[in-house]
């Protein structure tokens, strides 16, 4: 019988999952930093595949401290705290679930939209306390608005293909333009929110893009505009956004992802013109799914000697 490779799973899985990938490969479980930490300790020696995802990530002294390692995989897309360089430097493999959770995450921030836009969770709240319509504001219209997306990934795509059902003019920004996209391209953030209605933030996290989405890109974005982030909580910047929804210099914002993550943002949790939930946009039963499938396509290809399907 073939000893089975070790891996090291430092995020949460169900136990279904757990015993899906168990299967396979001989499983160390360690989802907290302490049980990381341990695992790493009791059996670096052996482990040779790591399943995080972007948020946990691999930093360099966990990778140096895994001599054996060939394969690190992200659960999901993100990767931004997975230390790239190091792993490249000993040839560690690298690769993630780009593709898997697409449609969810899209699904979501049209959710968030929708609901910042027509104060529907505000509008719950005042209803279960008896309130009726007499008197109150019209919430706006989401379609036929300007939608301008930041970040025209896979992602960033699929929010596109939604908007056009709301028939929205649609208008994105790039590090460059997208060969044969008919959406209208701003060659920055700050021009793409003076043109749009509502921003929707779906670009990679990480250094590069830390509060790319500032205080002077919401002042464009202006106060009738609603901002909408499921990408990463570090690409908008929490105390702009809090001060422009406080002074109404910003109409609404969705968020699924903060900076403050896991602990809610405390300068953005008392506001009615806020909906946020807790970085879900990309779970659902079926993604989720797929996400690990992916993985166990990655690393079956990798230790079979075909490479992994979805390189970093």
């Amino acid at each position: 019988m073939t000893e089975k490779t070790t891996l090291l799973v430092t995020i949460a899985l169900s136990d279904a999952h757990r015993a899906q990938v168990a299967e396979r490969y001989d499983t160390l479980y360690a989802p907290t930093a302490a049980e990381r930490a341990a695992a790493i300790a009791a059996h670096g020696n052996r482990i040779r595949a790591v399943l995080t995802n972007g948020t946990v990530g691999l930093d360099a002294a966990e990778i140096e401290a895994l001599p054996v390692l060939e394969l690190v995989c992200a659960m999901g897309a993100g990767h931004e705290n997975i230390d790239s360089a190091a792993a490249r430097a000993r040839g560690i493999a690298l690769a993630n679930g780009a593709g898997t959770n697409d449609d969810c995450v899209a699904d979501h921030a049209f959710g968030l939209l929708i609901a910042a836009v027509r104060g529907i969770v505000e509008l719950d709240r005042y209803t279960r306390a008896g309130g009726w319509r007499d008197g109150l504001a019209f919430p706006p219209n989401v379609s036929g608005k300007r939608l301008g997306i930041v970040g025209l990934g896979t992602i960033g795509r699929k929010i596109g293909r939604r908007a056009e059902g709301f028939d929205m003019a649609v208008g994105y920004h790039n590090r460059r333009p997208v060969e044969g996209s008919a959406y209208s391209y701003f060659d920055s953030v700050r021009a793409l929110a003076e043109w749009a209605d509502f921003l929707v933030v779906a670009t990679p996290g990480g250094p590069a893009t830390r509060h790319l989405v500032n205080a002077e890109v919401l002042a464009a974005l202006g106060p009738r505009g609603v901002l909408v982030n499921i990408a990463r909580g570090s690409v908008v910047d929490t105390a702009a956004l809090a001060a422009a929804l406080q002074s109404g210099a910003l109409a609404g914002a969705g968020l699924d992802v903060y900076e403050s993550e896991p602990h809610p943002p405390a300068s953005l949790v008392g506001l009615d013109t806020l909906v946020i939930t807790p970085h879900v946009a990309g779970w659902s039963p079926e993604a989720v799914q797929q996400s690990l499938d992916q993985f166990l396509r990655n690393a079956d290809g990798h230790f079979a000697g075909r490479g992994v399907v979805a390189p970093i």
